[in-house]
């Protein structure tokens, strides 16, 4: 449910637009970037601690994540500062050098890149959670003993929670991937595989990222749980809807992402975690499908807050503000009614898992939006 901008909320919210009002570099959104930074005193944040910037650095041929020009900003002022910033994302992404492509190098964003649990995913803590069958899940050492957080996120559809932003930037990016697994589980998928609707044309088993599909010689689908990570992306890429699965359990995934995201959380002291989120290249699919298709509305510009739950309404409201790119959908996507602009695509209301956050105590969906000039 969108939620009406209170000008007498505590919770502020900075918003630069990529509107450009004249034809000065200084009116960009690159310079407006640098002027919300120094806007919220990282000195007082961030000086003489470690501080790990926690992105996605997407794969394959995407090019939608968060340009290096942004990061690298991000990286000098925290620097300016008196912080030690590093970057950071899933084990997978680093070792397999996948935001090279991407330009994501300490050459060019001025930091070191670590894997979040180090090589081989052995680096980590456990921290309960305690929601149905998420008992517990394993935290990222790298981002478990920092000092502070930068929560740096491109915000874009998802296939499994309607929106991909801040929340599920921390929930699904700063754990294992067991934990990642663990999470989508709660959904309780039952998934069904129609043999008469089946083409055999492989898409399936080419975007499982955890190699869990296989077709054998007669041509029979084959899903190992051991290795499913219940992500969907098989069921999202079907064109024939060959691949099916119950997805009543997805406010279960939410809300575990959203009780994941509190228990690491708890991690930081008061203070030491903000919030940055892209609206940029605004795309229907999560990053991490490794390909990018059209953006859905314009470039909006960036948000950050202290406060998470007020960031991820604040984007959510000003995607769904924005006019729709008609043409933008992939093709095998159709267009529901009713709802945000998310719901319409994946039929799942990306605000349930805002509430839900609020509902631990962590934020407040009421926010004072603050355009930098």
């Amino acid at each position: 449910m969108k939620k009406k901008v209170d000008t007498d909320a505590t919770s502020e919210v900075l918003f630069a637009s990529t509107r450009v009002r004249s034809l000065s570099a200084r009116a960009t959104l690159p310079a407006k970037f640098v002027r919300m930074l120094q806007r919220l005193d990282l000195a007082r944040r961030f000086k003489d601690r470690s501080v790990a910037i926690k992105m996605h650095m997407g794969g394959g041929i995407g090019y939608s994540t968060v340009h290096p020009l942004f990061v690298r900003t991000l990286v000098a002022q925290i620097r300016a500062a008196g912080g030690r910033p590093f970057l950071t994302d899933g084990s997978e992404a680093v070792d397999d050098r996948d935001g090279l492509p991407r330009g994501y190098t300490e050459e060019v964003l001025g930091a070191p890149l670590r894997p979040a649990a180090g090589v081989g995913e052995k680096y980590f803590v456990r921290r309960r959670v305690g929601y149905r069958s998420l008992k517990e899940v394993e935290v990222c050492g790298e981002i478990a003993n920092a000092d502070a957080m930068v929560v740096l996120s491109h915000g874009k559809g998802h296939e499994d929670c309607g929106f991909g932003g801040a929340i599920k930037n921390i929930a699904m990016g700063c754990v294992t991937t067991r934990s990642r697994g663990d999470i989508h589980s709660i959904q309780e998928p039952d998934f069904a595989w129609d043999r008469e609707k089946c083409t055999h044309c492989y898409i399936c088993r080419d975007n499982c990222p955890g190699d869990a599909i296989s077709f054998s010689a007669k041509g029979e689908f084959t899903l190992s749980f051991s290795r499913c990570r219940y992500c969907r992306h098989c069921v999202g890429s079907c064109p024939t809807h060959a691949i099916t699965h119950s997805s009543a359990g997805w406010k279960y995934f939410q809300t575990g992402m959203a009780a994941t995201t509190r228990a690491v959380l708890e991690t930081f002291e008061p203070g030491r975690v903000l919030y940055v989120t892209a609206l940029l290249q605004i795309t229907p699919l999560c990053d991490c499908w490794g390909f990018t298709t059209p953006s859905l509305v314009p470039d909006i510009g960036i948000v950050a807050s202290d406060d998470i739950v007020a960031v991820e309404q604040a984007a959510l409201d000003l995607i769904d503000q924005a006019p729709y790119i008609e043409g933008s959908l992939p093709d095998q996507v159709n267009m529901g009614d009713g709802g945000h602009l998310f719901e319409r695509i994946w039929g799942k209301d990306p605000y349930v898992q805002v509430e839900r956050l609020a509902k631990n105590g962590i934020g407040s969906r009421d926010y004072r939006l603050l355009s930098i000039r």
